[in-house]
């Protein structure tokens, strides 16, 4: 017997997926704006008003996805952390192997430091971060050990604790690279290699 969907299941069905195209649309619009507003003002506190302005959209969009500005400052945040995590993954994936993909790492996450761009788009993260992590716990959590999760893998191909070894250095060069687009400054390529060179030596491996 033929299973057959009735008629408002799939009238309600087309009309879901139309939304969210829809839907889909409007968050990156917002998130979009979101980084030109940040970049635009050098505001690490944008207004939900000047978002919405940016993005062309009235204030029942903005609230139909968010329920607040820290709530579209996660979304952004996480958007960011996806674009870094991309980037990491590939410059770890043409380096040399053994001690190659972790100093990649380290080197790509300085990289947002260095890159003006990038350093706008993260500033205002560097500077709220923690306020971002004392409300959404969990979501920052995930985040943060998606940035991770290639720097473990990679000092497990070279015999070290991926655990408290990838946490470490997640913590050195992070600490670094955001106390540097906090204060506005660009690390320098020796300030880079010696965190490299750090961290190698630390995990038991010499630098090449």
């Amino acid at each position: 017997m033929q299973n057959v969907v009735p008629v408002e299941r799939a009238v309600a069905a087309r009309t879901l997926a139309d939304r969210a195209e829809t839907y889909a649309d409007e968050v990156r619009r917002l998130v979009d704006a979101a980084y030109a507003v940040m970049r635009r003002t050098g505001s690490v506190d944008p207004r939900v008003s000047d978002i919405v302005t940016a993005a062309g959209l009235s204030n029942q969009a903005f609230y139909r996805h968010f329920r607040g500005k820290d709530e579209l400052l996660l979304a952004v945040l996480e958007d960011g952390q996806r674009r870094l995590v991309g980037a990491l993954e590939r410059r770890m994936a043409r380096a040399e192997p053994g001690t190659g993909p972790v100093r990649a790492w380290i080197e790509g996450v300085f990289e947002q430091a260095r890159n003006t761009e990038a350093a706008a788009n993260t500033r205002p993260f560097a500077l709220n971060g923690a306020r971002l992590t004392e409300q959404y716990p969990d979501a920052t959590a995930t985040q943060r050990e998606r940035v991770v999760a290639p720097l473990r893998a990679a000092i497990a191909a070279t015999g070290g604790d991926p655990s408290r070894d990838a946490d470490a250095i997640y913590h050195l060069t992070m600490g670094q690279t955001q106390d540097a687009i906090a204060r506005g400054t660009t690390p320098a390529i020796d300030e880079i290699t010696h965190t490299v060179t750090f961290a190698l030596r630390a995990i038991g491996a010499e630098p090449a």
